[in-house]
């Protein structure tokens, strides 16, 4: 007889559950908690940075900043509106708050004291969000599938989607150098590294040619820059040579790069994205064409304008087109 709770013959089991899935593949190299280590070290040259979490510091590895300097460390509870209005007041008297949550509170639940608090008083708040985009399988209530429009539309805020480990280590230094509000997606726990692959270095408000090729070029920002050059990768053993630009600033968008490299000709331009279709670097980067009179063959890969399963995030991957086997198999059905 079987234990209670077996899979059914055949089926493999679950080892985590839809919540803390990782984003990584199988074998993939990660490095553990990049942003929380990153603010720890920023904080020993730093003595203005301060951490603060609605009482998700375990959730937004900032429960290792918590452990190095617990006396700049503040947890306030399931309250996101009082977390904002209280990282606003921190750093109305010269602290720089780094505050953290999940992407769902503070792109809708938080949204208007985000908006009067901190971008209308253009106050230096370092906002880091976890489960961006689909990378929580617990439907639409933990899915922040629009944060990205939302923080776009916001004026005074700086908007940034990384795309690995590696990224969110230079992130961290970089966006405290930077005088004003600005909105992170938050990748945690074990976090995949790739980047550093390929001598990345992140600079605010630029853009970088990861690989180059003739026939597509993928412009991709966040997890969407991994399933990419996987993409192209897979793509390369079909003779198919494929570009990839990877764009982790949303605003200010780098538009030099994007038109320079949208404006080559004879290649399809696929712009990939963890975040629905509506609003957000797609439509961001379609938008910018349109205006400076550059018209490529145009497609996007993202989430649909629809509320999102839950489930487990490997299927949710595949049945919504951002894994990547459906990027890539998406790509040789717009280039047949």
């Amino acid at each position: 007889m079987k234990p209670e709770g077996s899979p059914p013959s055949g089926k493999p089991r679950l080892t985590t559950s839809a919540m803390i899935a990782s984003i990584a593949a199988e074998g993939q190299r990660t490095r553990p908690a990049p942003f929380g280590h990153a603010l720890v070290e920023l904080a020993r040259s730093r003595e203005d940075v301060v951490g603060m979490t609605a009482d998700l510091g375990k959730y937004t590895d900032l429960h290792i900043f918590a452990q190095a300097f617990p006396d700049r460390y503040y947890q306030m509870g399931m309250a996101e509106q009082l977390l904002f209005g209280a990282a606003s007041g921190l750093a109305a008297e010269g602290f720089m708050p780094f505050a953290t949550t999940y992407a769902v509170f503070a792109s809708r639940r938080a949204y208007d004291f985000i908006h009067q608090t901190i971008a209308e008083e253009d106050r230096n708040v370092k906002i880091a969000c976890a489960l961006p985009g689909l990378t929580s399988g617990y439907g639409p209530s933990h899915q922040a599938a629009e944060d990205l429009a939302l923080f776009r539309a916001m004026p005074n805020m700086t908007v940034i989607d990384p795309c690995d480990a590696h990224e969110i280590e230079q992130i961290v230094p970089a966006i405290a150098a930077h005088r004003g509000p600005v909105y992170m997606r938050l990748l945690r726990g074990q976090v995949p590294l790739m980047l550093d692959e390929y001598n990345y270095r992140f600079e605010l408000g630029k853009a970088a040619l990861l690989r180059d090729g003739t026939d597509v070029l993928i412009i991709s920002s966040g997890i969407m820059t991994m399933r990419a050059l996987e993409a192209a990768q897979a793509l390369s053993n079909d003779r198919v040579n494929v570009a990839v630009l990877h764009v982790p600033t949303i605003k200010p968008l780098d538009t030099e790069a994007i038109l320079r490299e949208a404006g080559r000709p004879g290649r399809l331009v696929v712009v990939a994205e963890n975040h629905t279709v509506i609003g957000g670097l797609g439509e961001a980067v379609a938008a910018l064409l349109m205006r400076a009179g550059v018209h490529p063959a145009f497609r996007q890969i993202g989430l649909p304008d629809a509320f999102l399963a839950a489930g487990a995030l490997p299927t949710l991957h595949d049945r919504y087109g951002i894994s990547t086997a459906e990027v890539t198999r998406q790509i040789k059905v717009w280039l047949r």
